[in-house]
């Protein structure tokens, strides 16, 4: 799913970065900000480049996922992080970030 949401960004595809989206998150994202938010980071540090697997958490309501991620414009290590949920029997990225 992370791979899914990486690509609808660089896409500037709302559609298909929310796809497999809570509700919680669709809420807390519409497609102006998810516009928005695209914009500044391709500017800022360029498209989204190779991602490493670090960790996997498991709690008692979530799954939280962290990955190394770099950038096309910018050196450096970054942190990916994305939460997921169990709702109406499938799993749902809860929150998904780059920091």
């Amino acid at each position: 799913m992370m791979d899914t949401l990486m690509d609808a960004s660089t896409r500037q595809d709302y559609a298909a970065h929310s796809q497999h989206f809570s509700k919680r998150a669709q809420s807390a994202l519409d497609e102006t900000q998810f516009e928005v938010v695209c914009e500044i980071y391709q500017k800022k540090y360029g498209f989204f480049q190779e991602r490493e697997f670090v960790k996997l958490f498991r709690r008692p309501e979530s799954i939280a996922f962290i990955w190394k991620q770099r950038y096309s414009k910018v050196d450096g290590d970054y942190v990916a992080e994305m939460v997921m949920i169990m709702e109406e029997g499938e799993y749902k990225v809860d929150h998904a970030f780059v920091f």
